[in-house]
Protein backbone atom coordinates (compact mmCIF):
# COMPACT_ATOMS: atom_id res chain seq x y z
CA UNK A 1 0.00 0.00 0.00
CA UNK A 2 1.43 3.12 -1.18
CA UNK A 3 0.23 6.57 0.11
CA UNK A 4 2.12 9.90 -0.76
CA UNK A 5 1.06 12.68 1.97
CA UNK A 6 1.19 16.22 0.34
CA UNK A 7 0.94 19.73 1.12
CA UNK A 8 1.35 23.18 -0.47
CA UNK A 9 2.17 26.92 0.59
CA UNK A 10 0.75 29.58 -1.72
CA UNK A 11 0.40 33.26 -2.93
CA UNK A 12 -2.62 33.57 -1.35
CA UNK A 13 -6.12 31.37 -0.35
CA UNK A 14 -7.99 31.36 -3.89
CA UNK A 15 -6.30 30.41 -7.50
CA UNK A 16 -9.22 31.94 -9.25
CA UNK A 17 -7.51 35.00 -8.03
CA UNK A 18 -4.62 34.48 -9.39
CA UNK A 19 -2.89 33.28 -6.38
CA UNK A 20 -0.02 30.54 -7.13
CA UNK A 21 1.60 27.52 -5.20
CA UNK A 22 4.92 28.67 -4.15
CA UNK A 23 5.83 24.98 -2.29
CA UNK A 24 5.13 21.00 -2.51
CA UNK A 25 6.25 19.04 -0.21
CA UNK A 26 5.50 15.35 -0.47
CA UNK A 27 6.61 12.01 1.68
CA UNK A 28 6.01 8.64 0.74
CA UNK A 29 4.86 5.90 3.11
CA UNK A 30 4.51 1.87 2.07
CA UNK A 31 2.52 -0.47 4.44
CA UNK A 32 2.63 2.69 6.94
CA UNK A 33 6.17 2.76 7.17
CA UNK A 34 7.66 6.15 6.19
CA UNK A 35 10.55 5.80 3.30
CA UNK A 36 13.41 7.76 2.10
CA UNK A 37 11.42 8.94 -0.82
CA UNK A 38 10.57 12.87 -1.27
CA UNK A 39 9.49 15.49 -3.72
CA UNK A 40 9.92 18.57 -2.40
CA UNK A 41 10.69 21.80 -4.93
CA UNK A 42 10.15 25.67 -4.41
CA UNK A 43 8.19 27.46 -7.50
CA UNK A 44 8.19 30.74 -9.07
CA UNK A 45 4.85 32.14 -9.02
CA UNK A 46 5.46 35.24 -10.99
CA UNK A 47 3.55 37.41 -8.85
CA UNK A 48 3.83 38.46 -5.65
CA UNK A 49 2.87 36.87 -2.15
CA UNK A 50 0.18 38.68 0.27
CA UNK A 51 1.44 39.85 3.04
CA UNK A 52 -0.97 37.32 5.10
CA UNK A 53 0.70 34.27 3.59
CA UNK A 54 4.22 35.90 3.82
CA UNK A 55 3.42 35.75 7.39
CA UNK A 56 2.12 32.14 7.83
CA UNK A 57 5.22 30.24 5.45
CA UNK A 58 7.91 32.94 5.89
CA UNK A 59 8.68 32.99 2.10
CA UNK A 60 10.06 35.98 0.19
CA UNK A 61 9.82 37.06 -3.30
CA UNK A 62 13.51 37.29 -3.26
CA UNK A 63 13.85 33.81 -2.30
CA UNK A 64 11.41 32.53 -5.11
CA UNK A 65 13.07 34.65 -8.25
CA UNK A 66 15.28 31.94 -9.38
CA UNK A 67 12.94 29.10 -8.61
CA UNK A 68 11.80 26.85 -11.38
CA UNK A 69 7.93 27.34 -12.67
CA UNK A 70 5.32 24.74 -12.47
CA UNK A 71 5.44 23.70 -15.74
CA UNK A 72 9.21 22.59 -15.13
CA UNK A 73 8.37 20.01 -12.80
CA UNK A 74 4.70 19.18 -13.09
CA UNK A 75 5.66 16.04 -15.20
CA UNK A 76 8.27 14.84 -12.28
CA UNK A 77 5.28 15.51 -10.04
CA UNK A 78 2.69 13.64 -11.43
CA UNK A 79 5.12 10.66 -11.90
CA UNK A 80 5.74 10.62 -8.25
CA UNK A 81 1.91 10.80 -7.08
CA UNK A 82 1.12 8.23 -9.60
CA UNK A 83 -0.85 5.41 -8.61
CA UNK A 84 -0.68 6.11 -4.80
CA UNK A 85 -3.67 7.37 -1.86
CA UNK A 86 -3.16 10.88 -1.51
CA UNK A 87 -3.08 11.90 1.97
CA UNK A 88 -3.90 15.76 2.88
CA UNK A 89 -5.07 18.48 5.25
CA UNK A 90 -7.77 20.11 4.46
CA UNK A 91 -7.59 18.51 0.84
CA UNK A 92 -10.16 21.03 -1.08
CA UNK A 93 -7.33 23.52 -0.29
CA UNK A 94 -3.75 21.76 -2.00
CA UNK A 95 -5.51 20.12 -4.03
CA UNK A 96 -7.68 22.96 -5.93
CA UNK A 97 -4.81 24.97 -6.07
CA UNK A 98 -2.62 21.62 -7.88
CA UNK A 99 -5.94 21.28 -10.45
CA UNK A 100 -5.89 24.57 -11.35
CA UNK A 101 -1.62 24.76 -11.82
CA UNK A 102 -2.09 21.72 -14.10
CA UNK A 103 -4.47 22.84 -16.88
CA UNK A 104 -2.94 26.03 -16.58
CA UNK A 105 -0.13 23.89 -17.43
CA UNK A 106 -1.82 21.33 -19.60
CA UNK A 107 -5.27 21.92 -20.59
CA UNK A 108 -7.51 19.14 -20.06
CA UNK A 109 -5.30 17.28 -17.35
CA UNK A 110 -7.38 14.96 -15.22
CA UNK A 111 -7.93 16.29 -11.40
CA UNK A 112 -6.09 14.77 -9.36
CA UNK A 113 -8.81 12.83 -7.41
CA UNK A 114 -9.70 11.28 -11.27
CA UNK A 115 -6.06 10.06 -11.01
CA UNK A 116 -5.15 9.19 -7.43
CA UNK A 117 -7.25 8.14 -4.21
CA UNK A 118 -7.51 11.47 -1.87
CA UNK A 119 -7.72 11.33 1.85
CA UNK A 120 -8.67 14.11 3.63
CA UNK A 121 -7.26 14.11 6.96
CA UNK A 122 -8.90 16.97 8.19
CA UNK A 123 -12.16 15.36 7.28
CA UNK A 124 -11.29 12.04 9.09
CA UNK A 125 -9.79 13.79 12.36
CA UNK A 126 -13.50 15.60 12.37
CA UNK A 127 -15.01 12.18 12.36
CA UNK A 128 -12.89 11.36 15.39
CA UNK A 129 -12.97 14.01 17.19
CA UNK A 130 -16.07 15.94 16.69
CA UNK A 131 -16.36 19.56 18.28
CA UNK A 132 -12.81 19.73 18.52
CA UNK A 133 -9.79 21.65 17.11
CA UNK A 134 -8.42 19.71 14.26
CA UNK A 135 -5.67 21.50 12.87
CA UNK A 136 -2.13 19.94 12.59
CA UNK A 137 -0.56 21.57 15.94
CA UNK A 138 -3.62 20.45 17.63
CA UNK A 139 -3.43 17.08 16.42
CA UNK A 140 0.36 17.27 17.44
CA UNK A 141 -0.48 18.32 20.78
CA UNK A 142 -3.33 15.34 20.59
CA UNK A 143 -1.17 12.28 19.46
CA UNK A 144 2.15 13.73 21.18
CA UNK A 145 3.62 14.27 18.05
CA UNK A 146 6.97 16.61 18.26
CA UNK A 147 6.42 20.17 15.86
CA UNK A 148 9.09 22.06 17.89
CA UNK A 149 10.75 22.85 14.55
CA UNK A 150 7.22 24.57 12.91
CA UNK A 151 8.02 28.24 13.59
CA UNK A 152 6.38 29.10 9.89
CA UNK A 153 4.60 26.39 7.93
CA UNK A 154 6.57 24.73 5.72
CA UNK A 155 5.26 22.43 3.12
CA UNK A 156 7.97 19.30 3.62
CA UNK A 157 8.15 19.69 7.01
CA UNK A 158 4.36 19.71 7.57
CA UNK A 159 4.33 16.74 5.16
CA UNK A 160 6.39 14.95 7.61
CA UNK A 161 4.31 16.05 10.52
CA UNK A 162 1.22 15.03 9.15
CA UNK A 163 2.30 11.68 8.34
CA UNK A 164 3.20 11.51 11.96
CA UNK A 165 -0.06 12.26 13.11
CA UNK A 166 -1.80 10.39 10.48
CA UNK A 167 -0.15 6.74 11.52
CA UNK A 168 -1.09 7.99 15.32
CA UNK A 169 -4.17 8.53 14.23
CA UNK A 170 -5.18 5.54 12.30
CA UNK A 171 -3.47 3.21 14.53
CA UNK A 172 -0.90 4.09 16.72
CA UNK A 173 2.56 2.10 17.38
CA UNK A 174 3.28 0.57 13.72
CA UNK A 175 6.37 -0.89 14.80
CA UNK A 176 6.81 -3.56 18.22
CA UNK A 177 10.43 -4.33 19.16
CA UNK A 178 9.33 -8.09 19.08
CA UNK A 179 12.06 -10.62 19.45
CA UNK A 180 14.90 -9.57 22.19
CA UNK A 181 15.33 -7.84 25.30
CA UNK A 182 15.72 -3.86 25.60
CA UNK A 183 19.12 -2.24 25.02
CA UNK A 184 19.76 -1.41 28.55
CA UNK A 185 18.75 -4.66 29.92
CA UNK A 186 21.61 -6.62 32.04
CA UNK A 187 21.89 -10.16 31.85
CA UNK A 188 21.54 -12.50 35.09
CA UNK A 189 24.93 -12.72 36.86
CA UNK A 190 23.75 -16.13 37.88
CA UNK A 191 21.52 -17.35 35.07
CA UNK A 192 17.93 -16.62 34.94
CA UNK A 193 16.11 -16.57 38.08
CA UNK A 194 12.42 -18.63 38.42
CA UNK A 195 9.66 -19.03 40.89
CA UNK A 196 7.02 -20.63 41.45
CA UNK A 197 3.51 -19.85 40.75
CA UNK A 198 0.96 -20.54 44.15
CA UNK A 199 -2.43 -22.62 42.90
CA UNK A 200 -4.18 -20.95 45.39
CA UNK A 201 -4.64 -17.64 43.62
CA UNK A 202 -8.50 -16.09 43.51
CA UNK A 203 -10.01 -15.80 40.80
CA UNK A 204 -9.54 -12.83 38.25
CA UNK A 205 -11.59 -10.13 38.14
CA UNK A 206 -12.74 -9.44 35.00
CA UNK A 207 -14.29 -6.00 33.74
CA UNK A 208 -16.18 -5.91 30.83
CA UNK A 209 -16.24 -2.69 28.42
CA UNK A 210 -19.35 -1.03 28.79
CA UNK A 211 -21.34 -0.04 25.79
CA UNK A 212 -20.26 3.79 25.25
CA UNK A 213 -16.45 1.88 25.11
CA UNK A 214 -17.58 -0.64 23.06
CA UNK A 215 -19.32 2.11 20.57
CA UNK A 216 -15.98 4.68 20.53
CA UNK A 217 -13.69 0.94 20.27
CA UNK A 218 -16.09 0.70 16.62
CA UNK A 219 -15.78 3.50 15.25
CA UNK A 220 -12.14 4.18 16.15
CA UNK A 221 -12.10 0.79 13.97
CA UNK A 222 -13.75 1.70 11.23
CA UNK A 223 -11.93 4.90 10.99
CA UNK A 224 -8.72 3.11 10.71
CA UNK A 225 -10.63 0.68 7.96
CA UNK A 226 -11.39 3.71 5.91
CA UNK A 227 -7.97 5.26 6.13
CA UNK A 228 -6.27 2.29 5.16
CA UNK A 229 -8.31 0.69 1.82
CA UNK A 230 -9.73 -2.34 3.82
CA UNK A 231 -6.96 -3.07 5.93
CA UNK A 232 -8.18 -3.33 9.86
CA UNK A 233 -7.76 -7.22 9.79
CA UNK A 234 -9.23 -6.33 14.00
CA UNK A 235 -12.23 -5.32 12.15
CA UNK A 236 -12.50 -8.25 9.99
CA UNK A 237 -11.79 -10.91 12.14
CA UNK A 238 -14.97 -9.64 14.54
CA UNK A 239 -16.97 -9.54 11.33
CA UNK A 240 -15.45 -13.09 10.71
CA UNK A 241 -17.06 -14.32 13.98
CA UNK A 242 -14.94 -16.84 16.67
CA UNK A 243 -13.07 -19.13 14.89
CA UNK A 244 -14.00 -23.06 14.94
CA UNK A 245 -11.86 -25.40 16.59
CA UNK A 246 -9.98 -26.80 13.25
CA UNK A 247 -9.49 -23.22 12.45
CA UNK A 248 -7.66 -22.15 15.60
CA UNK A 249 -5.38 -24.71 15.50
Amino acid sequence: MRQIVLDTETTGLEPAEGHRIIEIGCVELVNRRLTERRFHCYLQPDREIDEGAAAVHGITNEFLQDKPRFAEVAEELLGFLEGAELLVHNAPFDLGFLDHELQQWRAGTARLSDLCRVTDTLRLARGLHPGQRNSLDALCKRYGVENARREHHGALLDAEILAEVYLAMTGGQVSLPLGGPPEDAQPHQDGPKTSQVSGQRPPLNVVRAGADELAAHRERLEAIEAASSGGCLWLQLEEAGPASPSEAT
